[in-house]
């Protein structure tokens, strides 16, 4: 694993809240902060329910933003796709999602429930921090 990847995952570990950015069909922007997991090939996996504005703009528009962190000064801004988990892959997600997040275990008696993982495509580590600024990227 190259430094800048272990680097982002390891911040990305200790993390468990983000804000989520999806696109109206409308073109505008929507946000909401939402628990998640990662994998160790830095796919982020979240849930949602399907009456929910951001599952509509998903199913509209996979392209999605993500931003971890900001309170240690240190941020990752993440670019990727979303799919909607389904069959042996969903089990597979829902096992690490529910390893991280043990609480999200109560929303999934609900019909409306659905999964998704984002794969990515470019990302960006920020610690404001140090001087200069340390900066690292990786594009997938």
């Amino acid at each position: 694993m190259g430094e800048n990847k272990k680097l982002i995952l390891n911040f990305i570990k200790r993390h468990d809240i983000g804000v989520l950015a999806t696109i109206t069909p409308d073109g505008m922007p929507e946000a909401a902060v939402i628990e998640f997991a990662e994998t160790d090939d830095l796919e982020l996996i979240f849930d949602t329910f399907m009456t929910y504005r951001k599952y509509a703009n998903i199913k509209n528009n996979q392209n999605v933003a993500f931003v971890i962190g900001w309170d240690e000064n240190i941020t990752v801004q993440y670019e990727g796709m979303a799919q909607e988990l389904f069959g042996e892959e969903l089990a597979k997600y829902k096992q690490i999602y529910f390893t991280k997040n043990p609480d999200a275990k109560k929303w999934q008696q609900f019909e409306e429930i659905v999964y998704f993982k984002i794969i990515p495509k470019w990302i960006r580590y920020r610690d404001g921090n140090t001087d200069p600024m340390d900066i690292s990227e990786i594009s997938f």
